[in-house]
């Protein structure tokens, strides 16, 4: 029989009241998490609730955005309880309302919703969370110093022994920076001197430069095969500042990923925080088919309550499966998209599986 609009419209508006009470209450409770650690963050600086608030605010977006997969889980599990405790599933079936007609519709809501979050709340909680970093790196001791990546290849500025050094390589691979000028400043923005050289390995804070050209604020050169160069930064140092994409939206990871490519430097990282994003919806489908099929199987288990508990565990489980095969890519055992799509196509066919035993209950 064909699904009536009042039955779909009903599933639909009960699926969507019990998503925004799932989310209210995960955005509440990493709120007060996230608030706590706040204050802890700023104890020292007596400056009150208000920082803490506002960073609170700017924060929890992006997490929220991360647990997605988990909070649709939950969702799902809770919709069908709501039909269970009315018996309205028996209902629907009375009207020829198959499980797999339920879970066609708030499949197909869930990729309708998953495609809003990654073009309208993950470009609103990268921003955020852009504001989040610039903000508090006032509070912190990195705010001497900064590295971004542009077209014109990696920029750094630095504060050693009084002496602001402000860094450009044109082109990096791994530890090793290419065609790299460093412009050295006193305190008030004096040039003291330059180095020009050909390449810098930045393995440690001591950076080994090899053919540098030294020219001092009366233009005479100093011609060195090799020095040292002090610096707060290091290959990691420089690696680990990239490392939080989510600060970028979409646009800027794409732009991102080809101003690392083009200049050398790897895009893994890139690449496979791109892929995660895009797989969101299809990542929150196998979610929810996952829920369904816990739920329908309920009258065969032991209670409500076990069933959740067991969305619970799955869902560590596949956390987990994410992180192995995200950390196997960006060691580049296997190529980053396969580390991002194989987990899902592996659920998908256990997923399918499942789908298909419940549709006859």
């Amino acid at each position: 029989m064909k699904l009536l609009s009042g039955h779909k419209n009903y599933l639909i508006k009960l699926y969507l009241k019990n998503f925004f009470i799932v989310t209210l209450i995960f955005a509440s409770l990493v709120f007060v998490l996230n608030v706590l650690e706040e204050v802890s963050f700023f104890n020292n600086l007596n400056l009150g609730i208000y920082y803490p608030l506002l960073f609170t605010f700017l924060n929890v977006p992006s997490i929220i955005f991360q647990i997605f997969p988990f909070i649709f889980l939950i969702t799902t599990q809770l919709f069908f309880i709501s039909l269970f405790n009315k018996n309205e599933l028996i209902l629907l079936k009375n009207y020829g309302v198959t499980n797999f007609d339920i879970i066609k519709i708030i499949s197909s809501l869930t990729f309708i919703l998953g495609i809003i979050i990654i073009i309208v709340f993950h470009t609103f909680s990268s921003s955020l969370k852009h504001n989040y970093l610039n903000f508090k790196n006032n509070f912190t001791d990195d705010n001497k110093y900064l590295a971004v990546i542009n077209e014109e290849g990696l920029w750094i500025k630095d504060e050693v022994e009084d002496k602001i050094n402000i860094i450009n390589a044109e082109i990096i691979e791994k530890n090793i920076l290419k065609n790299v000028s460093i412009n050295q400043l006193d305190n008030n923005f004096t040039l003291i001197n330059t180095i020009i050289a050909d390449t810098a390995d930045i393995k440690e804070k001591s950076w080994v430069i090899n053919n540098a050209r030294e020219y001092d604020e009366t233009g005479k050169i100093i011609k060195k095969e090799t020095m040292l160069f002090k610096s707060n930064f290091d290959y990691l140092k420089v690696n680990n500042l990239f490392s939080n994409l989510s600060s970028l939206n979409l646009l800027q990871l794409k732009n991102q990923y080809n101003d690392y490519k083009s200049l050398g430097y790897s895009t893994l990282d890139v690449e496979s925080e791109l892929h995660k994003i895009l797989s969101m919806p299809v990542y929150l489908i196998i979610m929810i088919l996952i829920g369904s099929i816990l739920m329908m199987n309920i009258k065969y288990n032991k209670s409500k309550i076990f069933n959740i508990i067991l969305g619970v565990i799955l869902s560590v489980f596949i956390y987990y499966l994410n992180y192995v095969f995200n950390i196997m890519g960006i060691n580049e055992r296997i190529p980053i998209f396969l580390s991002v799509w194989f987990p899902i196509f592996i659920l998908s066919i256990f997923s399918t599986i499942g789908l298909i035993k419940i549709n006859d209950k």
